[in-house]
């Protein structure tokens, strides 16, 4: 399910800062910012969540951007991330589904719909222990559960490691 998030209030004003700060000169205006409710989702997300702080004891959670074309949205908002879809825009740092913690580098993967309108999701992504990624990589080596650029990029191989938390419609 979606809710348009309201423009006056707080929640809005923090995601809107958030992605206004990197994005300055790569869009127009943000046209909605929906919050994504998704039980089931949530639940697998929760569950693998507790499993990572028990297993690492701290909280290894980011909120990332995954920008992607308007034909992915529906989907990833009824069934969350799908890794069946990895490597359609590249494998760089393994054959996952990719985050980021900036998002001018997940706006070029949001290619624009006929409306001239681009979506990108601000997601809770459990990292957990980090590796260096390469392109071969179908999961993290023993130990680990993502891989990473070393900066900003982060791949999940689990769909239960990522939640849609919103959406970010743009122009």
């Amino acid at each position: 399910m979606r809710f348009t998030v309201a423009t006056i209030s707080n929640e809005y004003k923090s995601i809107f800062d958030d992605f206004d700060l990197v994005m300055k000169g790569q869009y127009s205006k943000i046209i909605r910012i929906e919050r994504i409710q998704n039980e089931y989702c949530y639940l697998q997300y929760t569950i693998h969540s507790r499993s990572f702080k028990n297993e690492l004891n701290s909280d290894t959670e980011k909120r990332l951007y995954h920008g992607c074309p308007e034909q992915a949205v529906t989907s990833i908002i009824k069934h969350g991330f799908n890794r069946n879809y990895a490597g359609q825009h590249g494998t760089a740092y393994g054959v996952g589904v990719y985050f980021s913690s900036n998002a001018g580098y997940s706006h070029s993967y949001a290619t624009p719909d006929a409306k001239g309108e681009r979506h990108m999701f601000l997601s809770r992504v459990l990292i957990g222990k980090t590796y260096p990624g390469t392109s071969f990589m179908k999961m993290p080596p023993d130990g680990f559960h993502s891989t990473t650029d070393g900066t900003h990029i982060f791949v999940v191989y689990h769909d239960a490691q990522a939640h849609a938390e919103y959406l970010i419609t743009y122009a």
